[in-house]
C-alpha cells in the first residue's frame, strides 16, 4: 500500500472508533483511562529504553539543550504522565452535559448538550509526553485521536503508543481510538490534512513552521497552539522580591516551553534598584541577556536587543529586556509584539493590576504570578491537548470541554410549524 492509502485506512478505522467511543458510559471510559496509566507504568523500561534512542539521535544532530530536554524523558516524568492519565479519569465527563434547557410558547422543549468532536488529529513536535496526555483527553471526551509527531521523538512515540493500545484490548475497547502515524515522511502530514471526510479537527503544537504550514495547508479546522512570547512586567509598585523569583521561575524553570517568558518589562523607578541583581542571576543561570539602551546603561555586559529580539520566542536561555515609562507603555509594548498566550504583572497596586488584566488581550493573563502556570495540569483540567492561541471555539489550555461541541435535542408532541 502506498503512504497515503496506509493513512486513510488508519483514518477509517479511527472514525469507527469514534462512534464506539461516543457510546461510552463514563465508567466504561474510566476504566480505559486507568488501565493506561497501569499500562504505562509497567512498560516504563520500555519507554525509557525508546527515549534514549531518540535522545542519542538529537544529542548527535546537534539540537539544542533546551530541545534535548523537551524530548528526554525520565522516570518522574513517566509517573507524570500515568498521573496525568488518572487524574483525567477522575474529571467529570462533559459528554452529555446538558449546558442549556428551556421551553418554547408552542410546548418544544429544547436542550443544548455536549457531544464529542469526534476524531481529532494532532501534529506536534518533541514531547513524547504529548502523546499519553492528548490520547487520555480525548478518550475521557469521547473522541479518537490521531497522532502525528515529529521525527525526532519517533522511537518513545510508538512506544508509548503500543503501551496504550495494549491498554485499550485489555478494556476491550478498540486500538484504533488511539492511532500513531507511524511514518515520518512530510507528506504523511499533507495526507493527514486534507482526510475531510474522516477528520474533524486538527490540532498542532510546535514551532511557527509547523503552525504555518498546517494552518495554510489544512482542509480540515485548526485550533493552533501557536507560539508563546510571554511578557512579564515589573511594576513601580511591584515587591521586587517577588518580582525576582517570578522572572526567574519564568524564564530558567523550564525555558524551552511555550508558557517560558521571553521579554521582561521594568518599570523605569525600580530598573536602578531590580536590573543589576535580576541580571547577575539571570547570568549565573546562564541566561543571555539582549536589552534596549536603557538596560545596557544599568547592566554593561547586555547584548543590544534588535527589532526582531522583541518578536521572538526564543525557546532557550535568551532574554529579552525593556525599561519601560509607564504601565501604559508596558500595555503597548505587549499589544505590539505579544502572541496573545500568557503575560504577567507584578505589583501590589489593586488598580493597576486591575487595568493589566483588562488591557492585555492575552489568554492567560496574571497577576503576581509566574506565566509557567499556563499549562491544564496546573488549572486543573487534568492534561491539556494545547493551549489555543485562536479566540473562536477554545482559548487558553485545551482540556475536555473543549473537546466537545454540542447539538440541540428538541422534544415535541406533534407540534408543526404554520
Amino acid at each position: 500500500m502506498s503512504l497515503r492509502q496506509d493513512i486513510i485506512a488508519l483514518a477509517q478505522r479511527a472514525k469507527h472508533a469514534a462512534t464506539v467511543l461516543a457510546a461510552l458510559s463514563t465508567a466504561r471510559k474510566n476504566q480505559a483511562l486507568r488501565q493506561m496509566a497501569t499500562t504505562l507504568r509497567a512498560g516504563t523500561a520500555t519507554v525509557l529504553r525508546a527515549n534514549a534512542t531518540d535522545v542519542a539521535s538529537a544529542t548527535s544532530r546537534k539540537l539544542t539543550p533546551a530541545l534535548v530536554d523537551r524530548l528526554a524523558l525520565t522516570p518522574q516524568r513517566i509517573v507524570e504522565m500515568c498521573v496525568s492519565l488518572e487524574e483525567v479519569a477522575r474529571l467529570p465527563d462533559p459528554v452529555g452535559e446538558v449546558v442549556k434547557a428551556w421551553e418554547r410558547p408552542n410546548g418544544l422543549r429544547i436542550k443544548r448538550v455536549r457531544v464529542p468532536l469526534g476524531v481529532i488529529g494532532i501534529i506536534y513536535e518533541s514531547r513524547p509526553n504529548v502523546t499519553a496526555d492528548c490520547a487520555g483527553l480525548c478518550l475521557k471526551s469521547g473522541n479518537a485521536v490521531i497522532l502525528r509527531g515529529g521525527s525526532e521523538a519517533i522511537q518513545s512515540n510508538r512506544a508509548i503508543a503500543r503501551l496504550l493500545q495494549q491498554a485499550l484490548r485489555l478494556t476491550q475497547l478498540p486500538p484504533a481510538a488511539v492511532t500513531l502515524i507511524p511514518s515520518t515522511e512530510r507528506a504523511g502530514v499533507d495526507i493527514l490534512l486534507g482526510l475531510t471526510p474522516y477528520v474533524d479537527l486538527i490540532i498542532p503544537r510546535g514551532g511557527q513552521a509547523l503552525i504555518d504550514n498546517v494552518t495554510r495547508r489544512s482542509k480540515i479546522p485548526v485550533v493552533k497552539h501557536d507560539k508563546g512570547i510571554c511578557h512579564v512586567y515589573v511594576d513601580e509598585q511591584a515587591n521586587l522580591q517577588m518580582a525576582e523569583e517570578i522572572a526567574f521561575n519564568a524564564k530558567v524553570q523550564r525555558p524551552a516551553t511555550c508558557n517560558a517568558m521571553e521579554t521582561l518589562l521594568v518599570h523605569e523607578r525600580v530598573a536602578q534598584t531590580f536590573l543589576p541583581r535580576m541580571a547577575d542571576r539571570l547570568r549565573q543561570a546562564g541566561v543571555e541577556l539582549r536589552g534596549d539602551a536603557p538596560t545596557r546603561k544599568l547592566v554593561r555586559w547586555v547584548t543590544p536587543a534588535t527589532e526582531r529580539d522583541w518578536a521572538t520566542e526564543y525557546l532557550d536561555l535568551i532574554l529579552s529586556v525593556r525599561v519601560v515609562k509607564n504601565l501604559e507603555q508596558a500595555i503597548a509594548h505587549i499589544r505590539r509584539y505579544g502572541s496573545q498566550h500568557s503575560d504577567a504583572i507584578v505589583t501590589d497596586d489593586p488598580s493597576r493590576a486591575e487595568q493589566f488584566l483588562q488591557a492585555v488581550d492575552s489568554a492567560c493573563v496574571y497577576v503576581n504570578a509566574s506565566t509557567r502556570f499556563t499549562d491544564g495540569y496546573q488549572f486543573g483540567l487534568g492534561a491539556e491537548i494545547g493551549i489555543s492561541t485562536n479566540k473562536l471555539h477554545a482559548r487558553g489550555p485545551m482540556a475536555l470541554e473543549e473537546l466537545t461541541t454540542y447539538k440541540y435535542l428538541v422534544y415535541g408532541q406533534g407540534q408543526v410549524r404554520q
